[in-house]
């Protein structure tokens, strides 16, 4: 496979589990992290350190709002709970240096 047509998949599998997230605002970023090691936070750090190393402006919160697909703040207000004792203890115990 040549890079290009990498890059076009990669993009687009990116695009759709980006898509899927939005969908399941249900699922909690501590329950992704606790299960999968990284949540949406994480997806729009990595977007952003991908435009820093290219050059590209583009901050935090921007970043966010590309994942998130609303600002963060507004995203929190509507669906982010607040974490059980045992979503904690488990995220405490995987993460310690997170």
């Amino acid at each position: 496979m040549d890079l290009k047509t990498q890059t076009e998949l990669e993009a687009a599998a990116f695009r759709r589990l980006v898509a899927h997230l939005r969908e399941r605002t249900d699922v909690q970023n501590i329950d992704l992290m606790n299960l999968g090691g990284f949540c949406r936070n994480c997806l729009s750090n990595w977007l952003k350190d991908a435009a820093d190393e290219t050059g590209i402006a583009l901050d935090k919160e921007a970043a966010r709002e590309q994942v998130y697909g609303m600002p963060y703040e507004e995203w929190k207000a509507k669906y982010q709970t607040e974490a059980t004792a045992a979503q904690a203890e488990a995220f405490a115990k995987s993460h310690t240096g997170h």
